[in-house]
């Protein structure tokens, strides 16, 4: 008779990919009230992560830095915008 196997505990590689999920694509931070609406948030969230995973791969990043970086990109562009209109109504 084998032993038997213990339940297969999780791995580095899904624990750093759950916390991607959490932190990155704002799986838990849905505002949806119908089963729809919730199912649409949960599988955008999975794609959102499998992308954002994809880019970190290819730009040889971290999931995380990728994320500041495209955020400070946006707000550089926001700004940049906000000062264009500063000068039109000026």
């Amino acid at each position: 008779m084998q032993p038997k196997r213990p339940l297969k505990q999780p791995t580095k590689n899904g624990e750093k990919w759950k916390k991607n999920i959490k932190s990155n694509t704002g799986l838990a931070k849905s505002p949806a009230r119908t089963v729809r609406t919730q199912s649409n948030h949960i599988f955008m969230s999975l794609y959102a992560g499998e992308k954002l995973e994809c880019l970190s791969i290819k730009n040889g990043l971290n999931a995380f830095v990728l994320k500041r970086k495209l955020y400070l990109k946006a707000l550089c562009l926001a700004f940049d915008e906000l000062q264009i209109l500063k000068l039109a109504t000026a």
